[in-house]
């Protein structure tokens, strides 16, 4: 059986425990265990920082290397548009056939000879992006440059069948120097290919 124990009234009943109605004193702050000394919370070790590694520099841009400029002893090397490479082959043609007709006597194999480094340079100095518009030009400008050349004293019809007769017979020169312009522009286009190609494959520095 339960014993209750009494005391004397001068001291009152005991009470179990602190009395509430006395704040308790503040805790001193806990000092870390030494052996616990670099573990967080949980006891876990607490992994030290560690300092940044060296950072990768971004691979520099290449851009494309300027055109050389043409030196003085060398030949120029102009870039022309599609539209720029007609006008100076119908130009050059034209004048080319003005010549013939005041010193050659009108000779259609002089002009014929004359047309083909004309369409070899023709080809050469286009750009790249109007490479195919060459061989096309070059037909039409040796056309035009026999305007001076065909014979007709009739008028414009006989102009016109003047300059269809010159056609017909000089049919060779037109397909050579078609024919030039032609593997010009497919040596440069593989060697655009080419160079796109060696471009993609070369690692990045």
């Amino acid at each position: 059986m339960e014993q209750y124990r009494t005391l004397s009234p001068q001291y009152g009943t005991r009470q179990h425990g602190p009395r509430r109605d006395r704040p308790r004193p503040p805790r001193p702050p806990r000092q870390p265990v030494p052996s616990q000394a670099g573990r967080g919370a949980g006891g876990e070790p607490v992994r030290a920082a560690r300092p940044p590694g060296p950072q990768r520099r971004p691979a520099p841009v290449r851009r494309p290397a300027p055109a050389p400029a043409p030196t003085a002893g060398g030949l120029p090397n102009p870039r022309l548009t599609g539209l720029g490479s007609g006008l100076f082959c119908a130009v050059v043609m034209f004048l080319l056939g003005a010549l013939c007709s005041a010193l050659f006597g009108a000779s259609l194999t002089a002009y014929g000879v004359l047309f083909l480094p004309v369409c070899a340079l023709t080809a050469r100095w286009v750009r790249r992006g109007d490479l195919m518009t060459a061989p096309v030009v070059v037909p039409i400008a040796f056309a035009v440059g026999l305007l001076p050349l065909a014979d007709g004293e009739g008028g414009t019809g006989s102009r016109l069948m003047g300059l269809m007769t010159a056609l017909a017979t000089q049919a060779g020169w037109l397909y050579g120097g078609t024919l030039i312009a032609g593997v010009i522009v497919i040596v440069r286009r593989i060697r655009l290919v080419r160079r796109r190609r060696t471009a993609g494959a070369r690692p990045p520095v």
